[in-house]
């Protein structure tokens, strides 16, 4: 491509872009002094959005008889046009009522606007996320009809938020990376009525990649209490899944599960989550000691190497241990959890004695099933908590922050 042509195209997208511009403010002054609204029901919008439609299936039709409207042509072609038929659809603008044109062999079939559609994909966009973000589908429907002035019945949001379960199938068994450096799990308990209310565990496992990006592996429903019995059952599946091993793999706590790990990737370090560490801790002392003991205990788990945080943990096993003994007890139980073994400023070190990552992810993914407070059926919990994960796939694919000297 030659210099000139390249300065030619450039004009003529500078020229199109123009007259763009110019068409949009003609518009707009046009609907301003006529009084026209620019959104909702007989606005500028929506009479743009009619044409826009009806435009491309008079194209679609066109190409499907293979003649132009009213061309001499098309006779005794075997097919021509048969006239139009109107139907109202909800578009993202609102509804909308185009005329859908015909055939005479009835072969037509546009693809713009389908045969029974009534929703453009865009609503049923729509319709999923503020499913996502914990409206109910009254809810939904009273908010399509204020905003849209659409009517649409709480059986038709049902249908559009059941077709994530499709999703969510393939969402969960797709194929993981071979090795991840840190994953982290934990569970969540959500109320599930089916004959009686009772609590239901929520498992969910997120991953820092190689290349330092967080990644939901995936979430499950369980019976009864968090056990390690399903963790071994959950992290099987994410081996089988493609992951050969894990680096490190940071949890609760709970009892058993460092050997459901081990069963599953026998090489991998298993840390204990500095938080549920110190509100464990607390679990041993006296309110008004709180502050004090995360005080004492910060220079333990914030040591650069495992020989002073021995040291600090002595220093704080002599200012503590005869008045809360169970405390220095749990931490010498939990000590490979706790151990200073990541280097000074790690990205990996803030993120495990911060909040924990994975409990802010839960509360971001689940949020649609707390805010319903009872969720009717268990497997009701798993789409909906899939449709949050499908929100937040954007904010949890960020690059772990990285020290300044590495910037």
């Amino acid at each position: 491509m030659t210099t000139e042509t390249i300065i030619e195209q450039e004009q003529a997208e500078s020229v199109g872009a123009a007259t763009d511009e110019q068409l949009i403010a003609l518009l707009v002054d046009r609907a301003r002094g006529e009084g026209l609204k620019l959104t909702g029901e007989g606005g500028l919008l929506q009479q743009l959005t009619k044409r826009v439609l009806e435009s491309a299936l008079e194209g679609e039709i066109t190409d499907h008889v293979g003649y132009d409207k009213h061309d001499p042509a098309g006779k005794g072609t075997g097919n021509s046009r048969n006239g139009t038929r109107t139907k109202t659809v909800l578009t993202d603008v609102g509804p909308v009522e185009v005329r859908v044109p015909r055939d005479v062999a009835g072969t037509f079939e546009p693809r713009i606007v389908r045969k029974r559609q009534r929703r453009l994909s865009g609503v049923d966009e729509l319709v999923l996320s503020l499913s996502a973000r914990g409206l109910t589908h009254g809810e939904i429907a009273a908010h399509l009809a204020e905003v849209y002035g659409a009517e649409v019945s709480k059986q038709t949001i049902s249908t559009i938020t059941d077709k994530v379960i499709d999703g969510m199938t393939e969402w969960q068994n797709r194929p993981l990376d071979p090795v991840y450096p840190v994953v982290f799990v934990d569970a969540i308990n959500v109320k599930i009525r089916d004959g009686k209310v009772a609590n239901r565990p929520i498992y969910l496992a997120m991953a820092v990649t190689v290349d330092g990006h967080r990644d939901i592996l995936g979430l499950w429903a369980g019976d009864g209490g968090e056990g390690a019995k399903h963790w071994l059952h959950v992290l099987t599946e994410l081996k089988n899944r493609g992951v050969a091993d894990v680096l490190m793999l940071v949890c609760d706590g709970l009892k058993g599960l460092p050997e459901a790990v081990e069963a599953v990737w026998p090489r991998t370090i298993v840390q204990t989550c500095v938080i549920h560490l110190l509100r464990n801790s607390f679990r041993y002392a006296a309110r008004q000691d709180w502050e004090k003991i995360a005080r004492a205990l910060k220079p333990v788990y914030a040591a650069p190497t495992e020989e002073a945080a021995t040291e600090r943990f002595m220093e704080f096993a002599e200012a503590w241990g005869r008045k809360y003994p169970a405390i220095v007890k749990l931490w010498e139980n939990a000590w490979a959890g706790s151990s200073g073994a990541l280097p000074r400023r790690s990205p990996l070190r803030t993120g495990r004695a911060s909040r924990p990552r994975i409990r802010l992810k839960q509360t971001q993914r689940c949020h649609g099933i707390l805010r319903r407070g009872v969720v009717r059926v268990p497997c009701a919990a798993r789409p909906c908590g899939h449709s949050g994960c499908a929100r937040g796939v954007k904010r949890a694919d960020r690059s772990v922050p990285r020290p300044a000297g590495r910037r």
